[in-house]
């Protein structure tokens, strides 16, 4: 567990000093919730915090070098215990939640704090939220659980508000682009990834690595042969199923907010809004179209979570997409 990795990261600082500020106070949160869109490296944050909470060197922490933050390290600390969706799984079960919940009432091992760490708790399930209420309400002494979500108010309301929140955003753009410049592949531009990755640098290294260039032609070649009915709607969304259909949905939500913008007037946003040849006269009266399959894409994207049949929903949306674009 490389907790340290939270330093490397300049737009984490504000919500580390946060948290030393809270200790130095003794307020040292039971109870937190991590809110951030993904590629902002909450999980570092969470493990980071928890790290701060189990080193030996309390106020200087996490050190690195003590036993607990060596323990930490070769992922064999007694006193931190993971919880996240098993593999297969579409949500975090009761079971799993009831066994943190009885693992963090046992004495701690090394005499100090124990944390229970949380990843996607927008995951959990009625009966998983419900069963860990008392234990929030109640928390047990030097005992502190750290959920990370997406902001996406699928976290029932009884558990977020009982845990003290912090929100992560995306850094600056200068920030952006000088982190990416020091740690990321080589890139001359780096504001088609970052626009792409909602501003998130580590999501962004990860796309232009995957290379950015040869989504954005697919992603081109696709709307136009959607554009003049000629792919099946189907093979299309199975060929999008095979290939990350989120991170395929999020480029047609830059391509369709930067596509409106222009042609209401304003400068497009983002390479990735590339015109893909309909006239420009033709489209102005299906800016409305355009529109719904702007809601759409982004319903796509809140639902993909929920268990739906993503191929389905994805063939009702690019069938919405022929419609709008459509000649």
């Amino acid at each position: 567990m490389n907790f340290l990795t939270a330093d490397e990261l300049p737009w984490l600082a504000g919500p580390q000093a946060r948290i030393r500020a809270a200790a130095a106070g003794g307020r040292l949160p039971h109870s937190l919730l991590l809110l951030s869109p993904g590629g902002l490296g909450v999980d570092h944050l969470a493990t980071w915090i928890a790290a701060f909470a189990l080193c030996d060197a309390v106020a200087a922490g996490p050190c690195g070098h003590c036993a607990s933050c060596t323990l930490l390290r070769a992922d064999n600390h007694p006193d931190i215990h993971l919880v996240k969706i098993e593999d297969d799984a579409q949500q975090i079960k009761v079971d799993q939640v009831r066994d943190l919940i009885d693992v963090l009432a046992l004495k701690s091992y090394r005499g100090g704090y124990k944390v229970g760490i949380i990843e996607g708790a927008e995951a959990l399930n009625v009966n998983g939220a419900n069963a860990f209420l008392k234990t929030l309400e109640e928390p047990m002494q030097n005992t502190m659980l750290i959920l990370t979500a997406k902001p996406t108010n699928r976290l029932p309301a009884t558990v977020a508000s009982r845990c003290l929140r912090l929100h992560i955003v995306p850094p600056s753009a200068e920030i952006a682009n000088a982190w990416l410049a020091r740690h990321g592949p080589k890139c001359a531009n780096w504001a088609p990834a970052l626009a792409l990755a909602g501003g998130a640098p580590l999501l962004a290294a990860d796309l232009q690595t995957a290379g950015l260039d040869a989504i954005d032609a697919d992603m081109r070649q696709s709307l136009r042969q959607l554009a003049e009915g000629g792919i099946d709607v189907t093979l299309l969304a199975e060929q999008w199923m095979r290939s990350d259909p989120t991170l395929r949905v999020v480029w047609l939500e830059n391509w369709i907010t930067s596509r409106i913008t222009r042609e209401l007037g304003a400068a497009p946003q983002s390479k990735t809004a590339e015109p893909v040849g309909l006239p420009g006269a033709l489209l102005k009266p299906k800016i409305r179209d355009l529109f719904k399959l702007l809601d759409a894409a982004r319903q796509f994207r809140r639902s993909t979570a929920t268990g739906i049949n993503q191929q389905l929903a994805l063939e009702a949306l690019l069938l919405g997409g022929r419609s709008a674009l459509g000649k």
